[in-house]
């Protein structure tokens, strides 16, 4: 199960990583206003923290499920 939460995390952190970058380069390159940068930053910030919460709660989980001495696949 862990492999599959460490799967969507690291594709949903990257296509919202992608997108903001998308969105920041727009914003301060091609478009005359600038508007569009602060939003392509926040958003290239939103996906490192939920790509790195989502770390966290797959560390948690195996350090608990170890702590208790249930072992995994």
């Amino acid at each position: 199960m862990k492999t599959n939460m460490l799967e969507a995390v690291k594709y949903f952190g990257g296509t919202v990583l992608i997108a903001g970058i998308i969105i920041f380069c727009l914003g301060f390159f091609a478009s005359g206003s600038s508007v569009l940068t602060p939003i392509g930053i926040g958003t290239v910030m939103g996906a490192i923290f939920v790509f790195l919460m989502g770390l966290f709660l797959i560390a948690s989980e195996e350090v608990l499920l170890k702590a208790q001495g249930v072992k995994h696949k």
